[in-house]
């Protein structure tokens, strides 16, 4: 037995092994899609976030259902929490589910693929550079796309300013209408308290080229997460003013923001 085939048997179950096989992902001879997802390095992603998502963030998912078993779709939450985790969540929940489950696409920030490695990494389990040329190109793949509209505002947002929603942007409903892809939004409960930031040291992340430099406890704290997913919803790609798109994207921001309420509602503790 090869070392990475000892490897495997001792970190990925054979039932991971055989659910993940089972999901159809157009890979070429050498094992890889065109932005760098593999299959192999996907079975031990899903293995340590197993654990991750059960035992650590002990997460409760409701609504998974909803996002289609095939064809291009957008799934659009809220954001926090330093790191991105809910993104790591929010997939597991998808990839992990017993029927038609799929292997998302995550739109990544910028300052990610600049971290030796890590960019190569995050490539292989499935994350893509945020851009809208990434994003339209995965949706005409017929991908699930995973966005967060609030982009750094909302991962780096203070613990003051917990589960208070920041600005959307556009782009995302723009590349619904255009390629008729439903979204799906997600109110996400429980990561802004794995790394409660209470300041933001502005002039050192410019100094070393991040994003933000929280004041926050140098660890993750094992928060309960709620994930509750909404029903699709559903944009025509009649030509509109932008005033018009807007309010459509105020439309997905009111539903995130009622799963959001629905989720604190339900969540009776913090750890």
């Amino acid at each position: 037995m090869s070392l990475a085939s000892f490897l495997k048997s001792r970190l990925v179950p054979a039932e991971l092994d055989q659910h993940i096989n089972r999901i159809r992902k157009p890979i070429g001879s050498l094992g890889y899609d065109p932005w760098g997802y593999n299959n192999e390095a996907m079975k031990y992603g899903l293995s340590l976030t197993k654990q991750i998502y059960e035992k650590y963030f002990r997460v409760q998912a409701h609504g998974v259902e909803n996002i289609p078993a095939e064809g291009p779709v957008l799934i659009i939450a809220n954001h926090s929490g330093q790191l991105p985790i809910d993104g790591l969540l929010i997939g597991y929940a998808l990839a992990s589910r017993e029927k038609d489950a799929r292997i998302p696409r995550a739109m990544i920030e910028r300052f990610f693929p600049t971290v030796p490695w890590l960019g190569n990494l995050l490539n292989e389990v499935g994350a893509v550079l945020g851009d809208p040329v990434n994003c339209a190109k995965m949706l005409a793949n017929n991908e699930a796309v995973i966005v967060f509209p609030e982009g750094i505002r909302g991962s780096g947002k203070l613990y003051h300013d917990r589960y208070q929603l920041k600005r959307f942007g556009n782009g995302f409903m723009h590349l619904a209408m255009k390629y008729k892809a439903p979204i799906v939004p997600v109110g996400v409960v429980g990561c802004e308290e794995t790394i409660p930031a209470i300041a933001n040291i502005k002039p050192l992340a410019k100094a070393l080229g991040i994003p933000y430099a929280p004041v926050a406890m140098p660890v993750v704290l094992p928060a309960k997460v709620h994930l509750n997913f909404g029903a699709p919803m559903y944009f025509d790609d009649l030509e509109i003013p932008e005033e018009k798109v807007t309010e459509r994207v105020e439309k997905v921001k009111a539903e995130i923001s009622r799963l959001i309420d629905k989720g604190l509602s339900e969540r009776k503790r913090l750890f």
